[in-house]
């Protein structure tokens, strides 16, 4: 006999018909983005899966492998955390507009809105500022309701219009409005100050001695900030502080803030986008004091892409941005899961 049904519940006949709907949600969402970026004039792209670097953020965790050349070395590998960087290196080469569902992976991530494994939608736009990848957004999640139809989100007793003109804030302004913190006074350029923002948010989260500028803006925004974002309608939160840039460039006319922007629903966070920052000095700095960062609380580091870094340099101005696609199937077709829409969920993971 092989394998035991008993053991893997999800594919039962039984329960492989309960997520059917989802399913099918899922691919009428899946061919109304892709008739989208098809009458934008997009390109869908198919990049590489195996990564020198699986991206360079303090917090993310790549599953790592090897791969063996034909004379019997091996090289260390990873499975991308996103498809950014091989996205940027065809802005590089010329692409102007490109998309990709990305088969992406994670370690260190279970519950009901993250998998080890999940999809995202990731797209780019060459010559554009990042408010056109904002508006991309609202129509990308609006016509994944309209293909479900589905009138309104809801998730843990949240509802969202995924149709209503969406609420603009800054972050700056969610952190006066939600925790009563002058977060852009803890600014200068593009450095956090631990100590003041600290004594801002005392009263607000448990700050700890170990805490960084960074781990203090994440309690607040975790606690105070995300549960209000996307309650009625959508949420675009943007203009993040300069210490959170990541991959996005500075605003032009204030260095304390970058050109960054989530979108919410219902809590939720859907989408992470930026105006592309194509200084490739600049991006090293930043990567190289997250893997310091990495080092110091993980004890591992990930190797820099040179090639990437190169294709920064090279690039276009351009915007893009990363949507849980996953994440958009749940609401959009009422599940109350992202494993209820994944036609195989995770082994040994349900």
């Amino acid at each position: 006999m092989v394998g035991d049904k008993q053991s893997s519940p999800f594919w039962t006949p039984n329960r492989h018909l309960d997520r059917r709907p989802f399913l099918q949600a899922r691919a009428a969402i899946t061919a109304a983005v892709r008739a989208f970026f098809a009458e934008q004039g997009f390109v869908e792209v198919e990049t590489s899966v195996l990564q020198v670097s699986p991206g360079n953020e303090t917090h993310l965790h790549a599953p790592r492998t090897g791969i063996m050349r034909p004379d019997g070395s091996r090289v260390t590998r990873y499975l991308r955390t996103s498809p950014e960087f091989a996205c940027k290196k065809l802005l590089a080469a010329g692409e102007p507009r490109i998309f990709e569902l990305a088969r992406v992976f994670r370690d260190r991530e279970r519950g009901d809105l993250h998998l080890p494994e999940f999809t995202m939608l990731e797209w780019y736009r060459a010559g554009a500022p990042y408010d056109a990848i904002m508006a991309d957004c609202i129509v990308v999640i609006a016509q994944a309701a309209q293909a479900t139809g589905i009138g309104q989100f809801s998730f843990r007793g949240r509802t969202a219009d995924p149709f209503a003109e969406p609420e603009v804030l800054t972050v700056a302004h969610a952190f006066e409005q939600f925790a009563g913190i002058d977060l852009l006074s803890t600014i200068s350029g593009d450095e956090g100050d631990r100590d003041a923002l600290a004594a801002a948010a005392g009263l607000k989260v448990r700050v700890t001695e170990d805490d960084t500028w960074s781990d203090i803006f994440s309690k607040v925004l975790v606690e105070h900030v995300e549960p209000h974002l996307g309650q009625g309608r959508l949420t675009i939160l943007f203009e993040y502080p300069s210490p959170e840039a990541a991959l996005a460039r500075a605003k032009a006319d204030d260095p304390r803030v970058a050109e960054r922007f989530e979108v919410y629903a219902c809590g939720v966070e859907l989408a992470n986008g930026f105006g592309e920052l194509t200084d490739a000095d600049e991006q090293r700095r930043r990567f190289q004091l997250s893997m310091a960062e990495k080092q110091r609380r993980y004890g591992e580091a990930y190797p820099l892409d040179e090639d990437f870094l190169a294709a920064v340099g090279q690039m276009p101005e351009a915007s893009g941005v990363a949507l849980g696609f996953d994440r958009l199937v749940m609401l959009a077709s009422g599940a109350l899961r992202i494993d209820q829409v994944v036609w195989t969920p995770p082994q040994g993971e349900t």
